[in-house]
């Protein structure tokens, strides 16, 4: 053990080995154990890369929803669309809808 100890102090004495431990020491503190660790920070950029997704999805429905508003400013569409998507009508008529059954034999 004495041996060990000695050996130690001589292997310390060296300066370029003090930087060593110290370097390591910092490396593993700052990948690991910091609050600001290079392992949150990769969490983060996942997080932000989803987030910036999901704004561009939201963005285009915005503008295809914008897009249908100004479409549904006339009345004539604003009808079109309401019998096309809602099976609407008017008072006085009767509306058929008929669906066709495909036989694949």
């Amino acid at each position: 053990m004495k041996n060990f100890v000695k050996n130690l102090k001589s292997l310390l004495n060296k300066s370029y080995l003090k930087y060593l431990i110290i370097l390591t020491a910092f490396i593993v503190w700052m990948t690991f154990l910091d609050t600001n660790s290079l392992l949150i920070h990769a969490e983060l950029n996942r997080e932000i890369k989803k987030l910036k997704v999901k704004i561009n999805a939201l963005t285009e429905e915005i503008n295809k929803d914008q897009s249908l508003i100004e479409k549904l400013d006339n009345i004539d569409s604003l009808e079109h669309y309401g019998r096309e998507n809602y099976n609407l009508k008017r008072d006085e008529e009767d509306i058929y809808i008929i669906e066709y059954q495909l036989d694949n034999q």
